[in-house]
């Protein structure tokens, strides 16, 4: 497989006794099963290992240290006057309502043509995307650094956080504590390894494969991208959940079911992602939705059928959030993420 990122057996052993915290340690409880291979990981079929080779030897992105590529409202504030470009993904309606100066509306549908066909990207020293809550700018970010803008960030918050009118139908309505006694703290084992999706693109290099995919994913839109904790919470067994985040913030509380995957050192590494199946939903989901938003759409440029938490834990267990804040660095949603920077109207 050239220089994808698999490992010996013997490695593999290893790797497998440290995420399992130790070879004699007792399986913990929780709705999926604790997998112990017996043999070595499923071949990945020729698509998913030409795309899994091209985008490692193309900088290996979700790995570096840009991953995810956020930006606060503040730095974009302060750069306005730069080689900087501001796309907004909202609607028309939402964008006459108050946008950042300089920023042009774009649908999210054409956002390939637009960087191919309207402006010369590396012209700009930035390209930030523009949304209500940071999420869908964070999806639609993740696939054009995948495709090799290197210069586009994410607004972190969205229009939430560049001016607190706009929170109001956004993240103030996104935060909730409804599902914090639902809470379960059993680590959770993996679903068994199997093969990367099937993307049949017809393409016979990783850079056509890349290609296709990221003008499929921008054409389907994001609707099926995203899912609420309502969702989640009400049918959790229905989902394949991934918890996005450190340990100790998963040992304090996670969905039910939620099975925990390294923030570094899952996304293109096999193992790792065969452990994530194919025929079921999958959920994704960290803090804010921002992270989980990147993760999302390097699942799904695979055609992992992968959703993005909303609002991440702030949808479910807010206040929780704010009381450990100190303790385990959470992110809340609160008065001091939003700013009071000027909109232009019309």
């Amino acid at each position: 497989m050239g220089t994808i990122k698999q490992i010996s057996a013997a490695v593999l052993l290893a790797a497998l006794i440290s995420c399992s915290g130790g070879a004699n340690k007792p399986k913990q409880a929780g709705t999926v099963a604790s997998v112990e291979p017996k043999s070595a990981i499923v071949a990945v079929n020729d698509e998913a290992q030409k795309l899994l080779k091209y985008l490692e030897e193309s900088g290996d992105y979700v790995n570096g240290r840009n991953f995810p590529s956020l930006i606060k409202a503040s730095a974009v504030y302060k750069e306005l006057a730069g080689k900087i470009k501001i796309i907004d993904l909202r609607s028309p309606e939402a964008f006459a309502k108050g946008h950042i100066k300089g920023a042009v509306n774009v649908e999210f549908s054409k956002i390939p043509d637009y960087f191919t066909n309207v402006i010369k990207p590396f012209e700009f020293d930035k390209i930030v995307m523009v949304c209500y809550a940071g999420q869908i700018a964070s999806y639609a970010t993740s696939l054009l650094r995948l495709m090799g803008y290197g210069n586009v960030y994410a607004l972190r918050w969205g229009m939430s956080g560049w001016n607190k009118d706009f929170a109001a139908g956004s993240w103030l309505k996104g935060i909730s504590d409804k599902y914090e006694s639902n809470l379960e703290t059993a680590e959770n084992g993996r679903a068994a390894w199997s093969d990367f999706p099937q993307m049949n693109t017809g393409k016979s290099t990783g850079e056509e494969i890349l290609a296709a995919r990221y003008m499929s994913l921008f054409a389907a839109g994001y609707d099926d991208a995203f899912i609420t904790a309502d969702l989640v919470f009400e049918q959790p067994q229905s989902f394949y959940t991934v918890n996005f985040e450190r340990k100790d913030k998963y040992d304090a509380g996670h969905i039910p079911g939620a099975v925990r995957y390294k923030t570094n050192g899952t996304l293109g590494i096999v193992p790792e992602m065969e452990s994530i199946p194919t025929d079921k939903n999958v959920v994704v989901y960290c803090g804010t939705g921002h992270n989980s938003g990147f993760v999302t759409a390097y699942l799904r440029l695979f055609g992992y059928r992968a959703k993005t938490l909303m609002y991440g834990n702030n949808a479910f267990m807010h206040s929780k959030m704010i009381k450990d804040k100190a303790l385990l660095s959470w992110l809340p949603f609160t008065e001091a993420e939003m700013e009071n920077f000027p909109v232009v109207k019309n």
